[in-house]
């Protein structure tokens, strides 16, 4: 299931780390994020690592329906009534900014990644979203940007109501990202793939961040995981979740309209051309962990959706990705902690990476090169703010209770001898809880069902055949070989 992104590009190889090196900055995670704050440190005089667990761009990156948009949902209305006008204007702006620094970048790097200016939309189709979206306009008009309530999108279906944001944009993430990095190599930033930082301790006024084998010594760290892998003093794993989404690309055998479209309620339905030929179809949302639904339906769902706009439509490709929520809706960038000095996070974009890891990188350059940035204090990483959203924290907080006690003393209903071929789960095998896949063969695949990170237990994804943690989002193989943080190791194995 790769993306159009991954099967269109051929993605640049680099080596583990081999040796212990010492360093100024140690970026962890080469995704957009790290890409794009190396980038911006290149011309520092600082020596700069980038140290990526897998492969460049492998994770949340690739994975995107790349919207280079400031129009993340209905979100402008909701932060001047949570945190005031002028923290709505400068969100807005923090973006809008972002938009034009890739476009600049593009043209300054002669970058050929289909960058292309176009309108972003958010519709409804329910009386529902009519006044949310009247006021969403009033909002984003008083706060700087030119948008238009609209009663019409170019999609074959009637809406009640929409916003747009005029003159967004779009491009190819791993074409321009592919293409930085090889900018990077050329200004001597050290690249290493596949190596897994397990730690981060202070050493003097620096860090060692420790592999499986070798250790990096860096003044700097900066945290560009997707979800922060050091868990204490920042604590950010009480303030966010994360949530898994799916897209389709498809031949729609119609005409393709500019534009980039989503829906303002949920299920949400998101649209995105690709070019003149394909169609990016997004949505299906849920909290990653959640097996409260057969989660084999989740393309399925999408395709009817489909099918049901588009008559003779061809499924091309399929992928899921998975975001980070902060619980006030706000993304976290900056420093990760008081007790930390020169530790930097960016994470919680809320699915609205492509300008938020642009908004990120320029304030970590900024922070670590002492430049004042007038966006730094509403991304402030540190914030213990009151929970703006009640209803979420506490959903968080009964999924950890859950999954961490009572879970874990309670025996599984299925036994060893109720899986079926080609299936998995958490089961009772000889009075004791384990991790079960069994594969179209028969041949079986045990782990101790317990996250690496805080030991919540796992649930079956029974879609992509992974164990996922519902307290903070880990997620691993059927192997227990890790795919993605918070967790930084594999899970324990049975032979």
């Amino acid at each position: 299931m790769e993306s159009y992104w991954v099967d269109t590009t051929t993605r640049p190889s680099f080596s583990k780390l081999d040796r212990d090196i010492d360093v100024d900055v140690c970026i962890i995670g080469a995704g957009i994020t790290g890409i794009m704050s190396a980038y911006m440190l290149k011309d520092s005089g600082l020596k700069i690592c980038l140290i990526e667990k897998g492969e460049i761009c492998s994770g949340v990156t690739e994975n995107t329906t790349a919207k280079v948009t400031s129009q993340h949902g209905l979100i402008y209305r909701y932060l001047e009534d949570s945190f005031g006008t002028e923290f709505a204007r400068k969100y807005l702006q923090s973006n809008e900014e972002a938009i034009n620094m890739i476009e600049d970048i593009v043209q300054k790097e002669s970058i050929e990644c289909e960058f292309q200016r176009t309108d972003n939309y958010i519709y409804t189709c329910t009386d529902e979203y009519v006044q949310k979206i009247k006021d969403e306009v009033e909002t984003v008009n008083k706060i700087g940007l030119n948008a238009e309530q609209i009663d019409k999108i170019n999609l074959p279906f009637e809406i009640k109501t929409g916003i747009k944001f005029p003159n967004q944009a779009k491009f190819h993430p791993l074409k321009y990202l592919y293409k930085i990095v090889e900018i990077l190599k050329n200004n001597n930033v050290e690249i290493y793939t596949n190596s897994i930082i397990k730690d981060i301790e202070k050493e003097g006024t620096g860090y060692i961040l420790k592999t499986e084998e070798y250790n990096v010594k860096s003044k700097y760290v900066v945290m560009a995981t997707h979800y922060p892998i050091k868990s204490f003093p920042g604590l950010h794993f009480l303030k966010m979740y994360q949530d898994r989404s799916y897209a389709i690309a498809i031949e729609p055998h119609a005409k393709i309209t500019p534009g980039m479209y989503i829906s303002a309620e949920s299920p949400v339905a998101s649209f995105r051309p690709i070019n003149d030929e394909l169609l990016i179809i997004g949505g299906e949302d849920h909290k990653t962990g959640d097996n409260s639904k057969d989660l084999k339906i989740c393309y399925k769902s999408l395709e009817t959706y489909a099918k049901e706009i588009y008559p003779s439509m061809k499924v091309k490709y399929r992928w899921a990705t998975q975001d980070c929520v902060s619980l006030d809706k706000v993304p976290y960038i900056g420093e990760f902690s008081n007790l930390m000095p020169n530790i930097y996070i960016a994470t919680g974009y809320k699915k609205w990476g492509m300008t938020t890891s642009h908004v990120a990188a320029k304030i970590i350059r900024d922070k670590i090169l002492d430049i004042d940035n007038e966006y730094e204090k509403i991304y402030r990483a540190t914030r213990m703010a009151p929970i703006k959203n009640h209803e979420e924290f506490g959903n968080m907080l009964k999924q950890t209770v859950y999954s961490l006690g009572i879970n874990k003393i309670k025996m599984p209903k299925y036994k060893y001898e109720d899986l079926e071929k080609d299936s998995g789960g958490v089961v009772e095998y000889e009075g004791e809880k384990m991790g079960i896949y069994k594969d179209k063969d028969g041949k079986i695949y045990a782990v101790k069902p317990y996250c690496k990170h805080l030991g919540c237990e796992l649930s079956w994804n029974n879609l992509e055949k992974t164990w996922d943690c519902p307290c903070h989002g880990s997620r691993y193989d059927y192997t227990g070989k890790l795919i993605s943080e918070p967790a930084t190791e594999d899970l324990d194995r049975y032979e």
